[in-house]
């Protein structure tokens, strides 16, 4: 753990997760090793734990009849003011049976082979956004790079026409902000937002395509026909999961490879080492840090006494820096670490991240490209984090442009 001493005393007074900045302090992976090592289910307040094993996260996720969805399953999730509605909730807030005849309805819209089916559209598009920088130069990563490949990739995704881009980037960034920060700049955005989603959705029951967006349209889960209301909520949770997360993994891949040269010249001289780099990206980036689930009754967990509508943080980040499962080399970036175990970057068990391929192949290919064009980049500064209760993401990062 460094010089960084963290004491349970100190632990106790010092947690805070529904607070955006916990993700971003100083000894936050320090901290992380030390919960795995002495509590690895630790209090955070009233009726809420943060669960930080790799076992126990797999565990909680493979149970959702002990451990629901239902009632929310962000740190700060709006959901859990509410009673649980299936008819106006999100994917992400359903249980078993709901859940799994959603996915199977969306399953092939997100299976790697219909990623391998865009594929060639998706690499047009990084292929565009690259072309646009400069031979060599001065660039903010995130700006030019991280942050418009992953929403365009979601406009074209849900139809959305090239008019509307710069709208839906707004949105979409608003729409983030909107959990930990809600300021009436991002709560006019979101909701601009929906009135656009609302017509958008609305032209594709009135006339389906063949898209996406049709086969929820004409889609339907339990023998009941997906209402308006609840496609746009897959919309909104497409693009939180499918824009913001990509982001963070493109932007956290690209700062990490620049730590370790060597491993990137690797990279770039063999992109056969790309599929197996991205994975250890996934790892140590984890764009989302924890997602929670809430206990339906009293149990015993981790050795400790977890009660019905106790609030559990599983802690995403640190399972995948478990040394009992990633052995010794945990706390270090290796682009040639085995393909298993498997990380947790997108969960487990039935609420694994539906667009798991899409993310893969964004980041391959955005990945591919920079080390093609500018295999020697290089950092002008430390990265600026973005604080959130979600994701540590980046969001701003200058960069050297060099060929």
């Amino acid at each position: 753990m460094g010089n960084v001493q963290v004491n349970a005393a100190a632990l106790l007074e010092s947690v805070v997760i529904t607070e955006p900045g916990f993700f971003l302090r100083s000894d936050y992976f320090e901290l992380l090793a030390w919960l795995r090592a002495n509590a690895p289910v630790h209090p955070a307040g009233e009726k809420q734990w943060l669960v930080s094993s790799y076992e126990l996260i797999r565990e909680i996720s493979r149970q959702p009849g002990h451990f629901t969805s239902r009632r929310g399953a962000l740190v700060n999730d709006p959901m859990r003011l509410f009673e649980p509605d299936d008819e106006s909730g999100s994917i992400l807030h359903l249980d078993p049976p709901q859940h799994a005849e959603y996915r199977k309805l969306l399953n092939r819209e997100f299976t790697p082979r219909a990623a391998g089916r865009v594929e060639p559209a998706i690499r047009r598009t990084v292929e565009a956004i690259f072309s646009d920088l400069p031979a060599d130069g001065e660039i903010d990563f995130v700006e030019r790079l991280a942050s418009p490949i992953p929403v365009t990739v979601i406009a074209e995704l849900l139809g959305i026409g090239d008019a509307d881009r710069a709208d839906f980037r707004r949105w979409s960034d608003a729409t983030i902000q909107i959990t930990d920060f809600p300021t009436d700049e991002a709560g006019l955005a979101v909701a601009e937002l929906f009135g656009f989603l609302e017509a958008h959705v609305a032209r594709r029951f009135e006339a389906p395509e063949d898209d996406l967006l049709s086969t929820l349209a004409t889609g339907s889960v339990g023998g009941r026909p997906l209402t308006p209301a609840q496609v746009v909520m897959f919309c909104l949770t497409l693009l939180v999961a499918g824009n913001e997360t990509t982001r963070s993994l493109l932007s956290g891949g690209a700062e990490v490879l620049a730590a370790h040269p060597e491993q990137r010249a690797a990279l770039a001289a063999d992109e056969a080492l790309l599929p197996g780099a991205v994975e250890e990206c996934l790892r140590w980036v984890t764009p989302i840090q924890a997602f929670c689930r809430t206990a339906t009754t009293d149990i015993e967990l981790g050795g400790e006494a977890v009660t019905e509508g106790d609030y559990l943080v599983l802690l995403y980040a640190s399972g995948n820096r478990d040394e009992s499962v990633f052995g010794p080399t945990a706390g270090t970036f290796d682009i040639a670490r085995p393909a298993t175990p498997a990380h947790l970057a997108f969960g487990f068990g039935e609420h694994l991240c539906l667009g798991a391929a899409l993310a893969r192949l964004e980041a391959r290919l955005v990945f591919e490209e920079l080390l093609r064009r500018y295999p020697t980049y290089r950092l002008l500064a430390e990265p600026v984090y973005d604080p959130s209760t979600l994701t540590r993401s980046i969001g701003s990062m200058p960069v050297a442009l060099l060929g």
